[in-house]
């Protein structure tokens, strides 16, 4: 059965479209997919839109539609944890809505009809795709001779990441939603639009999902200025990297 390949940029997917084998591109949902081959391996690749409700349709889409028995997805995301850097990468363990607070009639944060804040992403795959990161920031200076970015050698990191509808792009409200978070024991390590949007579509179907973001920038006062600079850099050559490596492994 099928992969999907779930991405947040269209310059994350352009390489693997082009090494598609046997490659169909089909329109539904107003989206466009792309079905075929990568490594032997039948994947289906699409663009999740921003958003968490765009997100939700692509998931929902390749799941109904398409039939995939595991959605994978690459992105970027802002930086917020100690010890995260631009140029790191971080692989969700969980994931929480940052913009969720259905209070006083559920706890801020908690899913309303889940009993729960936080929806994990799927072992197995999290592993893999951890492996293919490490390998990813390792070889990135041999690779593609990219310098470390902010001075030390670059990191794959594994845990919470937050979405949410809105981009995270001042320090201030960065330190803000995190000292929340982690006041109710949430150590959010990145921040982003989309991810939890898909593990809660995968968790009501009971689909293994796990995701991987390259961190562009700090989510602070530069995030702007850094995102687009770093996603046309860097963001697209690990992307690539870290997927064909990961369907290596399956």
């Amino acid at each position: 059965m099928s992969t999907a390949i779930l991405s947040a940029l269209p310059e994350e997917q352009s390489s693997l479209v082009q090494q598609l084998a046997h490659p169909q591109r089909l329109m539904h949902a107003g989206r466009a997919f792309w079905r075929g081959e990568l490594h032997d391996r039948p994947v289906v690749l699409a663009l999740s839109g921003i958003g968490k409700v765009a997100a939700a349709t692509t998931a929902t889409a390749l799941i109904e539609h398409f039939g995939v028995a595991r959605i994978v997805f690459t992105g970027v995301a802002g930086g917020v944890g100690d010890g995260v850097h631009r140029g790191d990468v971080v692989v969700a363990q969980d994931y929480v809505q940052h913009d969720v607070d259905a209070s006083p009639l559920f706890p801020r944060w908690e899913l309303p009809g889940y009993a729960r804040t936080r929806l994990a992403c799927d072992p197995v795959l999290t592993a893999m795709l951890l492996e293919a990161a490490n390998l990813c920031v390792t070889s990135a200076s041999s690779l593609w001779g990219l310098k470390n970015i902010h001075g030390g050698a670059h990191q794959a990191h594994q845990g919470l990441v937050a979405s949410g509808d809105r981009f995270v792009a001042t320090a201030q409200e960065s330190e803000r939603l995190c000292t929340a978070l982690r006041a109710a024991g949430h150590d959010v390590l990145a921040v982003e639009m989309e991810g939890a949007a898909v593990a809660q579509v995968c968790h009501d179907y009971s689909l293994p999902f796990a995701a991987v973001r390259t961190i562009s920038d700090r989510a602070d006062d530069d995030a702007h200025g850094d995102f687009a600079q770093f996603v046309q850099t860097v963001a697209s050559r690990y992307a690539e990297h870290m997927v064909l490596s990961f369907l290596q492994k399956l």
